[in-house]
């Protein structure tokens, strides 16, 4: 079994030396040469090269190349390098977080020059290594069971975790959904922490209380078990900067929303906290402060 992943970040790498340790040959490209040499070092299946047009030429046809780049411009570069290097009946898998939208026209483009495509949302974070990924997978059959055999070894077993949606660009439509859900699991459970820990007469232990709610309550869950691991190290988060950056999911499920007139208000408004957490809302709270105290005389805090 034969795969290329070009791009070996967290999530790339991480994939790479799972599939190498299920017994993949995997091809890899990172502009990094240093990422590249200690995949090397560490994975006697893993073959590391530094550029794409030398991956894909030595990859055995038929080929797989698995991407895990940022969407945008090196995402779009990349595309277009591969249909100039790959031939017919070759495979091209955008793994990495990208909008439904441009999955499907890389599918239709691709096609033109008689390249498959599957787009695969792909979820498990830095924990996918040990624990395997869910993998939500768009594009025709025939392009599907090309890839199948791959995505076993990366998800958690091969009978689960991993699911063909649908056409292309269904698969990171889910997975963009599936983050935007992901938002607002995130949102509730920091505004409860914030109230728990706001409630200074109780003197509530936080660490104990998640730990506790991790066993037998409605709320558990695996976001929970890393809120408890965090907080029996550090109940303050000292040195954490309040600045929370969003992967672009969360926005495309909002505009998704809008476009579909599905209302998303947890969603949308876990999305624009993050935004809050960045300063954006500043200058909006000094006008508040402001009108509070031209129409009622309220007190005005000082810098």
């Amino acid at each position: 079994m034969n795969i290329a992943i070009i791009g070996l970040g967290k999530m790339g790498g991480n994939m790479a030396r799972r599939l190498a340790r299920g017994g993949a040959k995997v091809f890899g490209f990172d502009l990094s040469a240093e990422t590249r040499a200690k995949l090397a070092a560490d994975e006697p299946n893993f073959q590391g090269f530094d550029s794409v047009a030398k991956l894909v030429a030595s990859l055995p046809k038929p080929r797989v190349v698995w991407l895990m780049l940022p969407a945008g411009e090196i995402s779009e570069n990349t595309f277009a390098e591969l249909k100039t290097l790959l031939a017919q009946g070759d495979l091209v898998v955008d793994g990495a977080n990208a909008m439904y939208k441009d999955s499907q026209r890389h599918a239709a483009e691709l096609a033109e020059s008689g390249l498959k495509f599957v787009d695969a949302g792909v979820s498990g974070g830095v924990w996918g290594l040990a624990n395997g990924y869910t993998i939500m997978l768009g594009g025709e059959k025939d392009a599907i069971a090309q890839v199948e055999r791959f995505v076993k070894l990366l998800a958690p077993a091969p009978d689960r975790g991993w699911i063909h949606c649908g056409p292309a660009g269904s698969g990171h439509y889910t997975k963009m959904v599936h983050n935007g859900i992901e938002y607002g699991m995130m949102q509730a459970f920091a505004e409860g922490f914030a109230l728990l820990k706001a409630k200074e007469d109780f003197n509530l232990d936080i660490a104990e209380i998640s730990e506790v709610w991790r066993h037998g309550s409605v709320i558990r869950s695996w976001l929970l078990d890393l809120i408890a691991g965090t907080l029996a190290e550090d109940t303050d988060l000292a040195g954490l900067a309040a600045f929370v950056p969003d992967s672009g999911e969360g926005r495309w499920t909002v505009l998704e929303s809008i476009e579909l007139g599905v209302p998303t208000p947890v969603i949308t408004q876990a999305l624009f906290s993050r935004f809050s957490s960045r300063g954006n809302d500043d200058f909006a709270m000094k006008l508040l402060s402001m009108m509070r105290n031209a129409f009622g005389g309220h007190a005005v805090a000082k810098q």
